[in-house]
């Protein structure tokens, strides 16, 4: 009798212990320090919140993010950046390029940080390998550089009289002067195509860019995406439209708000990737013990609306290989 008394008593401990744990871990709120090269207008955060959502963190009730913008100005990096650590905050996300991400990476050896980014993170010194990433840092690298070619390809496609493709850039970023002088550069010379590059250091460099475009009259217009240009982006854009030219960029938001296409890594998928990566680590996992990861699906975008107010018919082969299609 005394024996099953006490074997209901520990029962009873046990139970109250694992409802208090549990009580514990669900109130426990994670603060998540959210690192972005651009403003908080054209930031593309919201996938990844939405990411984070299903599995489990949600604002407000067990999340709070704090965020930082650089607003397209790398003297900007290292103060947001230090201003996420001062606030101790569990993890880091950034999204942009190599300049941001050293930032981060400076101002803390012990806080994890998962990046999402157009950089290659071992010709950039970010981590030992892909495989052992070592330190603090790990998540997905875009290949946006890289891509650069395959977009002038499906822009020579859309349109086979492509001469001349004006293609603005950041030249303060070293991936960014790569990907345009050399990998661009070599699929130009393959197609024929003459390249009009032109520096973005600034907000007048797109005024200046804009006015030159219409005297030159370009046949196309290739749009990375760097902070600078993409903060004006929709500028570009609205060029494109009144000014009937073609356009091809590389994140499909883009695409959304009016560009013709853009070709790049499938953006939900790496979504869910970054909040795979924050989940593990919030779980116990450590950055170095996580490989960084490469995007293994790329998606096609089609505007279909714009190609008609720009006066273009798509041929069909490409429209058929399009991920997506808005019409």
């Amino acid at each position: 009798m005394k024996k099953a008394i006490f074997c209901v008593a520990l029962g009873a401990l046990l139970l109250v212990l694992y409802v208090s744990v549990e009580a514990q871990q669900a109130k426990k709120v994670i603060r998540l320090g959210y690192l972005s090269a651009v403003t908080a207008k054209s930031d593309f955060s919201a996938g990844i919140r939405s990411a984070l959502r299903e599995r489990g963190y949600v604002e407000g009730q067990n999340l709070i993010v704090e965020s930082r913008y650089g607003e397209g100005k790398n003297d900007r990096y290292a103060e947001i950046a230090a201003e996420l650590v001062r606030l101790k905050v569990d993890i880091i996300v950034v999204t942009g390029g190599a300049p941001l991400v050293q930032a981060a990476k400076n101002a803390t050896k012990t806080i994890p940080i998962v990046v999402l980014g157009p950089f290659d993170p071992i010709e950039t010194g970010l981590v030992d390998s892909l495989a052992r990433p070592s330190g603090n840092i790990t998540g997905i690298t875009n290949l946006g550089g890289e891509l650069h070619g395959k977009r002038l390809e499906l822009l020579k496609e859309v349109v086979p009289m492509l001469a001349r493709v004006t293609v603005p850039y950041d030249p303060t970023i070293p991936a960014f002067v790569r990907s345009v002088k050399e990998v661009l550069a070599a699929a130009a010379r393959g197609l024929g195509v003459t390249l009009q590059l032109w520096e973005v250091r600034g907000g007048d460099d797109i005024d200046k860019l804009i006015a030159a475009m219409g005297k030159q009259r370009p046949d196309g217009l290739l749009v990375p995406s760097g902070a600078l240009v993409r903060i004006q982006e929709k500028r570009l854009i609205s060029f494109a439209l009144s000014n009937r030219l073609p356009s091809i960029f590389d994140l499909s938001d883009a695409v959304d708000a009016g560009g013709l296409m853009s070709y790049a890594a499938d953006e939900a998928a790496t979504n869910r990737r970054v909040a795979y990566f924050v989940d593990k680590i919030l779980k116990g996992a450590k950055p170095a013990d996580l490989p960084v990861e490469q995007p293994m699906k790329f998606e096609l975008v089609i505007n279909l609306k714009t190609a008609s107010q720009i006066g273009l018919t798509i041929p069909p082969n490409v429209l058929a290989r399009a991920d997506k299609v808005i019409r």
